[in-house]
């Protein structure tokens, strides 16, 4: 027992220092404010009005990813067709890709000089919308989330028992009967879980909003934080709206862990005979036209990176020193800030897994809970209060790569946490009494039992703190600066100034780093489950 303790103590300690870190950046920004008055937002209408349009804005894109995730779940698990894989491998990456990646993708699709405008203007024809503002940001925010609740109840759906489609087989059951009476539930199971997170997602969304959200009019608590603090330096409004967006999202993470327990699903099914002898035209008819709406969203913005990314500039932007300073300072903060989600994450893990061994799981949900305090503290608020409190001892120069390493490693602790949690579980289940009666134990057991065991989750879970780390702009858009800076805000910067052969460029050198890298990691993850071994072997 006295073992067990000791493999705790790293991880209660990791825990605690998140905590105190985070603690003492917030208040270190609500120190340098005076006259804190929570009051005055309900007194200022456009403080009344950003919040509103936080939530109102986070709700439409909610709602609109989980309605629309039903019917394209539902004919996807009915119908086999050729590039279905890549479909859903195109799925799993949106909700991980580089956010600007996708704004230009969309903007190239649906902008003002996209391909939706060329097509009007030919036909003589104005485009009927425009995509900055809430148009904008709803499809975005639609882009990102809709494909990842499609695998969440796509999941749900393949895991209904193969006894059961050949039960209401036998029955006859129609279409509408045996979707509302025995695939509705393994669906209806996933929503409040996938709703709070989407919702959490799309309230603390900053890119989106700062690239489409086109005035006071479409602007969030986050967006409204970064412009007090980088444009007008207005330390007491940054901290006034940090503290109200602490106290919202810290009421919503409350709100989503109590009422939306993610429902387990069973892995004894593949899934792969939902068998419907039933099957009629209109019902084809039906599926192939939400998995064409599913396809034209996906498919296009990111068609138009690659198409678009290979141009006469792509010279002009290798040529540039600027571009090899921000790709060398994106690599050096993702693979840091990877690191450090990783090697955090494993840890704390440790501890918390040891109370989950023995029934005490309210303990481990607290350590856990600790460690992933970011989901409520906006990252533009961490990286404030850290260069406030360390001005003092240093330049602000050579700050700021440390900052953003920090801070984008806290934003991946959440997810690395959410990835490494079951497989870690799993692993002391099996070999928690192994290890007692040899005496394996610190590193020893870490290197023969937890990395042998865990190696392809952990390197999983790294690539997504990676990816997450690399297309990330809300740490480096306070700090970012001529002589500092990185991908995503070196092409933040290119739209802003209209170079959009350049942003191209830029944008498919990121869309290969992110998406190339999730995606080499995933297939080596899949190739080495036992599934895939077994499949391999026969």
């Amino acid at each position: 027992m006295k073992q067990i303790k000791k493999v705790q103590i790293p991880g209660l300690l990791l825990s605690l220092g998140i905590f105190l870190f985070v603690s003492m950046a917030v208040g270190t920004l609500l120190t340098h404010s005076s006259d804190l008055d929570l009051a005055m937002i309900w007194s200022d209408s456009y403080y009344r009005h950003i919040t509103k349009f936080s939530f109102y804005q986070a709700f439409l894109s909610t709602l609109l990813s989980i309605v629309l995730a039903i019917p394209i779940s539902h004919a996807l698990s009915r119908r086999t067709f050729w590039g279905k894989s890549f479909l859903l491998k195109l799925f799993a990456t949106t909700l991980v890709l580089p956010v600007l990646v996708a704004v230009f993708g969309i903007l190239a699709i649906y902008g003002n000089s996209g391909l939706l405008a060329n097509l009007f203007t030919y036909f003589e024809a104005k485009l009927p919308f425009s995509i900055f503002g809430l148009n904008g940001i709803l499809l975005a925010h639609v882009f990102f989330n809709l494909p990842f609740a499609c695998r969440l109840f796509l999941q749900g759906l393949n895991s209904i028992p193969q006894k059961q489609h050949q039960l209401a087989s036998h029955l006859g059951l129609k279409h509408w009967n045996k979707f509302r009476l025995i695939e509705w539930p393994y669906i209806a199971g996933q929503i409040p879980h996938t709703a709070g997170l989407i919702f959490m997602l799309c309230f603390t969304s900053f890119a989106v909003v700062m690239a489409l959200g086109g005035g006071p009019k479409s602007t969030t608590i986050e967006l409204a934080i970064y412009q007090a603090i980088k444009f007008d330096f207005d330390l007491q409004t940054g901290a006034l709206l940090a503290l109200w967006q602490i106290c919202l999202c810290g009421i919503l993470a409350i709100f989503i862990q109590k009422f939306s327990r993610p429902v387990l699903l069973s892995t004894n099914f593949q899934g792969a005979a939902n068998t419907f002898p039933h099957d009629t035209f209109l019902s084809k008819c039906w599926d192939i036209f939400w998995i064409s709406c599913i396809t034209l969203l996906v498919v296009p913005p990111l068609a138009m990176v690659l198409i678009s990314g290979i141009n006469p500039k792509i010279w002009t932007v290798i040529a540039d020193l600027g571009f090899w300073l921000a790709l060398k300072n994106s690599i050096i903060i993702a693979v840091f800030a990877g690191l450090i989600a990783v090697v955090f994450a494993f840890f704390i893990l440790l501890a918390s897994r040891q109370w989950r061994l023995v029934g005490l799981n309210n303990r481990a949900d607290k350590i856990e809970m600790l460690a992933t305090i970011i989901l409520v503290t906006p990252g533009l608020v961490i990286s404030t209060g850290l260069f406030l409190l360390l001005r003092e001892f240093s330049s602000f120069s050579s700050l700021s790569l440390y900052i953003v390493i920090a801070v984008n490693a806290l934003m991946a602790l959440p997810f690395t946490l959410k990835s490494l949690a079951v497989p870690m579980l799993q692993n002391a289940q099996k070999y928690e009494l192994l290890c007692r009666s040899l005496g394996i134990f610190s590193l020893y057991r870490i290197y023969w039992v937890e990395w042998k065991s865990l190696k392809y989750p952990i390197l999983q879970a790294m690539s997504l703190s990676f990816v997450l780390s690399i297309g990330d702009l809300s740490a480096i858009a306070l700090f970012g600066s001529h002589s500092f800076s990185t991908l995503p805000l070196y092409l933040f910067q290119l739209l802003g100034s209209y170079q959009l052969d350049s942003a191209a460029v830029v944008s498919l050198v990121l869309l290969i780093l992110s998406v190339g890298t999730f995606m080499v990691i995933e297939s080596l993850f899949n190739e080495a489950t036992p599934q895939a071994k077994r499949a391999k072997n026969d």
